[in-house]
């Protein structure tokens, strides 16, 4: 990705370096917590449409602590510290990450305001919190286990950035571009969580099933997915793509996938357990997203995905 020398956002809080107590787990299945659209815009792109939702979740990697995803964002937990910091990175190569998540966090606000705009609506831009080992969120405390999450009681995506290594060593998912990716899909829950599909699911929880919550959930992560794929065609427009970018960020989606991952840890996949989408599902809703430009395509609440 062509990404260095371009502007970086400023919704970047850097808290990594800071103690995060853990008050309270975000995992849990109380209610009260919460996590896109249809129309035209530049390269295709529609407008914001109504939408019909699923729940908060939205840490990655979920197996490796265990913890149901469906579970996680209720809302209910332990209050954050919400003021902005400035650590000074461990590092050369760690100075350079925090600029690329910068900048990548910064196209995707180009791309959202755009897409709002045309619908005569703002973006309200979310955070995205740096963190080490622990912190404190609006839906409760997290440790770098969770993996990358968008919390929606603060409108604040969280990642510790040793996630990239695992994302590269562990899952087998290497390249800035499946790194772009995971930054990508948490914004679609972002995008999610203030046009309604979040809330809506919320309202709907209670009343589920785990296993008819978790079939929702892989419908709101899929939605996630094509969103990312939405700005990986916006990326392609501003000519910050290289080659081999699109196959770093659709092997991303498909080490990630449900049945692999499961494969992978426990030697079997359970489908009713599934809750982010199998391997082919989360790359054909990226390639959905990418190929068509539209976020009016990732309509994943209609039909079957």
């Amino acid at each position: 990705m062509k990404w260095r020398g371009r502007q970086q956002s400023s919704n970047i809080d850097d808290r990594r370096g800071q103690s995060g107590g853990l008050g309270g787990s975000p995992f849990g299945r109380g209610g009260g917590g919460f996590r896109m659209p249809t129309g035209g815009g530049r390269g295709g792109r529609g407008g914001i449409g109504s939408l019909i939702g699923i729940v908060a979740v939205l840490g990655i990697i979920w197996l490796v602590t265990g913890q149901n995803p469906i579970d996680m964002l209720t809302g209910s937990g332990s209050s954050s510290s919400t003021s902005a910091s400035s650590q000074a990175p461990a590092s050369a190569e760690q100075a350079e990450l925090r600029s690329f998540v910068g900048v990548v966090v910064k196209e995707t606000e180009d791309l959202w305001t755009e897409v709002f705009a045309a619908q005569n609506q703002d973006y309200p831009e979310p955070v995205v919190v740096l963190f080490t080992g622990q912190v404190n969120t609006a839906c409760g405390a997290a440790d770098s286990r969770t993996g990358p999450f968008y919390c929606p009681g603060d409108q604040k995506v969280y990642i510790d950035l040793s996630f990239y290594d695992q994302l590269r060593d562990q899952f087998g998912a290497p390249g800035d571009f499946a790194q772009a990716y995971v930054l990508a899909h948490e914004v679609g829950h972002h995008i999610q969580n203030i046009t309604g599909v979040l809330p809506e699911f919320n309202s709907r929880r209670a009343s589920m099933s785990q296993e008819e919550a978790n079939a929702y959930s892989v419908r709101v992560e899929l939605q996630a997915d094509c969103y990312a794929g939405v700005w990986a065609n916006y990326a392609g427009q501003e000519n910050l793509l290289e080659q081999g970018d699109i196959e770093e960020a659709l092997n991303a989606a498909n080490q990630i996938g449900d049945d692999t991952l499961q494969k992978q840890m426990q030697g079997f996949a359970v489908p009713k357990t599934f809750n982010h989408g199998t391997s082919a599902q989360r790359k054909e809703w990226f390639e959905r997203g990418f190929t068509t430009g539209n976020p009016g395509a990732c309509d994943t609440f209609a039909g079957s995905v």
